[in-house]
């Protein structure tokens, strides 16, 4: 808000400190707080008032008018692109005519010989993981129920 680095609050922390006294101290500090708080309150309302003012004016139905004035290739680039979108869709419907049954059946089948084939690894890559999750589970209780060691054991 005023900028102030670092050490410009320190100086002036240090200079309040000073004139004030450390016993009134905790007290200008909550003051000057409040203040600053209400200051910001008052900015942040007013800022909003002058918004919704030039909400209600129209102000932003010009600014958009002002900006497609300003730039008139843009504005006009963009009505041409979307209308020639819509024309390819349109062409794009219109010229592909639809599989005859042999080919429906051949395409139908591709389908679901590849949704099969996707089931399947899906599944296999589940058992492998099922799998290298158990794996460290009987490792670990393979340890703990395997005798100890007594090759360094004392020898009685």
């Amino acid at each position: 808000m005023f900028d102030l680095g670092w050490t410009e609050l320190l100086l002036i922390g240090i200079v309040a400190l000073i004139v004030v006294g450390p016993k009134d101290l905790p007290g200008m500090f909550r003051t000057v707080g409040r203040f600053v708080g209400k200051a910001k309150g008052m900015a942040r309302e007013f800022s909003r008032a002058m918004n919704d003012a030039a909400d209600q004016s129209g102000v932003s139905d010009i600014q958009k008018t002002f900006k497609s004035a300003s730039n008139p290739m843009k504005t006009a680039m963009n009505e041409l692109k979307k209308t020639t979108d819509d024309v390819t869709r349109d062409i794009e419907g219109a010229t592909r005519p639809p599989l005859d049954p042999e080919r429906q059946a051949a395409a139908d089948k591709i389908r679901e010989k590849t949704t099969e084939m996707a089931n399947a690894r899906l599944k296999a890559e589940a058992e492998a993981r099922t799998a290298a999750e158990a794996k460290p589970a009987a490792t670990a209780q393979q340890d703990a129920t395997a005798p100890a060691d007594t090759t360094t054991g004392d020898k009685a």
